[in-house]
């Protein structure tokens, strides 16, 4: 015999559904949040009312016409989200970092910690640096257990086998790292991609957000590419746990040789990554064809590194340059096929790190190839990089805040 819902859940599905309103629209009245879930005003206002008591939502005052004769009848009051109800500890565990924090319900950051990680550090010195830093900052900022919402850990896919995180059918299983985590404190802890939470982060801490935009596609870029897909603002599931297929797309039909071990000729990931770039450029290196470069690594080859080719380009190495815009153009090749396949009101980049006009020069080629409206559509990353630890809080607040209804299950 099935069960009907309770009053407990259906109370959270409405406290929810108001959550999700606000996040998406900001200030909202209550008439209008009563016409958009199609409930009565008195429903409503029971509902708002009672977030408002917990301190979950708050009023922000009157609604301001911008005719010059106010409607008749009762006033707009406005409520918000009350972003300062409880804080959240958000970690990124990515291939070069560790990046643990302090934020907001809006992702404002208050406090964070960074740790460079170089290859060869092991689980166990990775977890250590995790736990200090986590202890460090509920220390330093005296904030008892009832204000912390909970933990977010974002991982990046290429760092699962290296923390213990294995893939069972379909799913990844995060319960060794979890439990491990979960040795320095009683908190909820939540894991997930690191890539889902970056985008989710974009969406949620969007200041001056777009209420009509509801489908995002999220492209980090680094030597693994790595794309996220979302519909009505949540992550298609399908693409969970391989936001990676992105380095196997072709985006050159001319390429000579394979350098990928996909096996595929001309792939995402062998034409335009860091490590493709150095490669191709590696190719050329000469006295005759890249002249700057060569002179700035004194002749050698293995002292190449992308800073140095970005610093040549600026100085016009001819050789460089080309090279520069090649990969520009195969990327604008990708981002038009990733908008056709997928159809998202915007695709933002992240951790592309554009020098002087690169991200224009980009756009141009996206606007040859694809038209104005996949230009248009093109935006950067909110995401600073000191600040990836927003991963792991957009994780969070996902799932312990506006999941539950701001309802705190401990």
């Amino acid at each position: 015999m099935e069960q009907g819902i309770s009053k407990l859940d259906l109370k959270r599905q409405n406290r929810m559904q108001v959550l999700k309103i606000l996040k998406q629209k900001g200030p909202t009245s209550r008439i209008d949040i009563a016409g958009t879930l199609e409930l009565t005003r008195a429903a409503v206002t029971i509902i708002t009312n009672e977030m408002i008591e917990q301190g979950i939502i708050h009023e922000i005052g009157e609604y301001k016409h911008t005719t010059e004769k106010a409607p008749r009848g009762r006033k707009k009051i406005l409520i918000d989200i009350n972003h300062n109800y409880k804080f959240v500890v958000g970690v990124t565990i990515e291939e070069d970092i560790v990046s643990v924090g302090l934020s907001t319900l809006a992702g404002a950051v208050l406090d964070k910690r960074n740790v460079e990680l170089k290859a060869d550090l092991d689980f166990e010195t990775i977890l250590d640096y995790v736990k200090t830093a986590v202890l460090e900052i509920l220390g330093d900022n005296c904030l008892d257990k009832t204000s912390i919402l909970g933990i977010g850990l974002g991982v990046f896919p290429t760092m699962n086998e290296k923390l213990h995180i294995k893939k069972v059918g379909d799913e990844l299983d995060y319960s060794y790292l979890k439990m491990r985590v979960s040795e320095i404190t009683t908190l909820p802890i939540i894991i997930d991609n690191s890539v889902k939470g970056s985008a989710m982060a974009n969406i949620d801490f969007l200041k001056g957000r777009d209420s009509s935009r509801i489908n995002t596609a999220f492209l980090q870029y680094g030597n693994s590419l790595h794309f996220a897909v979302t519909n009505l603002n949540d992550p298609i599931k399908s693409y969970d746990n391989r936001t990676d297929f992105v380095d196997r797309i072709i985006i050159n039909s001319n390429a000579e040789e394979i350098t990928c071990d996909c096996k595929r000729r001309g792939c995402a990931k062998s034409e335009v990554t860091p490590d493709a770039i150095v490669r191709k450029v590696k190719k050329i290196f000469s006295a005759d064809k890249t002249p700057v470069l060569y002179n700035m690594c004194d002749g050698n080859k293995e002292k190449i590194t992308n800073a140095l080719i970005s610093e040549a380009c600026r100085k016009g190495d001819k050789g460089v340059n080309q090279i520069k815009d090649n990969v520009l153009e195969l990327m604008a090749v990708l981002l038009n096929n990733l908008y056709f396949s997928t159809n998202p009101q915007k695709i933002v980049l992240h951790r592309f790190k554009f020098v002087d006009n690169e991200y224009e020069e980009l756009l141009e080629k996206v606007r040859n190839i694809g038209g104005e409206e996949v230009a248009n559509s093109i935006c950067l990353s909110i995401i600073e990089d000191k600040h990836r630890l927003l991963s792991g809080c957009a994780l969070a607040i996902r799932s312990l805040f506006y999941t539950r209804g701001g309802f705190d299950f401990r």
